[in-house]
């Protein structure tokens, strides 16, 4: 076991998941990071930065706490008072992979703090537990591209690949100025696919990562269709639709719903694509009334890093 330390600095990063048809099974990370700085204290304390952070607790039944002291239970050991410090670039509660962040980055500093007592492979399946689904944690904890699913039992490991994305693919977040809880966008989900739907889903999700895994950026637009969520949460989101439907003849290379939404993700090369894609978005949602942050992003390769330490 390599030797405990007192305080710890971890940055993380954002994720999508699914990405069209690898309904919790596909994440990706990006440049756009979460901080958590924990330390041992004489008194909990959590301090919480920047606007949005706002609204989340601040007491023992925040998740930042609440996943590290699940650890160092884990682990045998007594849990220590503590001092957290969290901020966060992406925003709350919009499909990018908040909560697996929170998870992921309490994860890496609780297990620093401890000396390190697990794998990275580990903290995945610990997180994944907590998260409910792979493809967000993944990405978080690993960076690129997580290819993930579900053990047959709690106690195995998570089966996972995990691979760079190509280097000059870039992305424009469309991040409407409301909130969807991931629950509200599950509950329009159907209870049964047909036999048609599951197939075709298998058939793009399967050419989605060899796109990714081999470059083939031609391909993404029609590997990321899906049949099994984006059309049910689409009454949700409005816009989604057209979007889906249009965003290829105006410059995307492949268009879907971070998660459960509400963020839409265009893919794209160019800046004229960006030009085209960004005048596109506009229309249609100026035609809906939808307020919206539009943010150009890069996928991360290295996922959750400890930046500082100290004994």
């Amino acid at each position: 076991m390599m030797e405990s330390r007192s305080a710890v600095r971890v940055i993380v990063p954002a994720s999508t998941a699914n990405m069209g048809p690898g309904f919790d099974a596909i994440g990706m990370a990006f440049q756009l990071y979460s901080t958590v700085e924990m330390a041992v204290a004489g008194t909990t304390a959590i301090e919480l930065v920047g606007p949005e952070m706002q609204g989340l607790p601040t007491d023992k039944s925040n998740l930042l706490y609440e996943v590290a002291a699940g650890l160092f239970r884990e682990a045998g050991q007594p849990v220590p008072e503590l001092h957290i410090r969290a901020a966060s670039d992406a925003p709350l509660t919009r499909g990018l992979g908040s909560s697996a962040a929170a998870i992921a980055g309490a994860l890496v500093a609780a297990n620093r703090l401890l000396g390190e007592p697990y794998t990275r492979d580990e903290l995945f399946r610990m997180g994944t537990l907590l998260e409910g689904h792979p493809d967000n944690i993944g990405a978080s904890l690993f960076g690129g591209v997580v290819v993930a699913t579900m053990p047959e039992e709690k106690h195995q490991a998570i089966p996972y690949v995990q691979f760079d994305p190509p280097d000059e693919l870039r992305i424009l977040a469309i991040i409407p100025e409301f909130p969807l809880s991931t629950e509200k966008a599950r509950n329009v989900l159907p209870k049964m696919y047909s036999k048609q739907d599951v197939i075709y889903n298998v058939g793009h999700s399967s050419l989605l990562v060899a796109a990714l895994a081999h470059g083939r950026l031609d391909l993404l637009s029609q590997a990321m269709k899906d049949r099994l969520h984006q059309p049910y949460r689409a009454e949700l989101i409005p816009g989604l639709s057209e979007i889906l439907e249009g965003a290829a003849e105006n410059g995307a290379l492949g268009t879907t719903l971070s998660g459960a939404g509400p963020t839409i993700l265009c893919f794209f090369e160019t800046e004229g694509d960006l030009q085209q894609i960004g005048g596109f978005v506009e229309r249609v949602m100026k035609k809906h009334g939808v307020s919206y942050q539009a943010m150009q992003l890069k996928p991360d390769k290295h996922g959750a890093q400890v930046v500082f330490e100290e004994r």
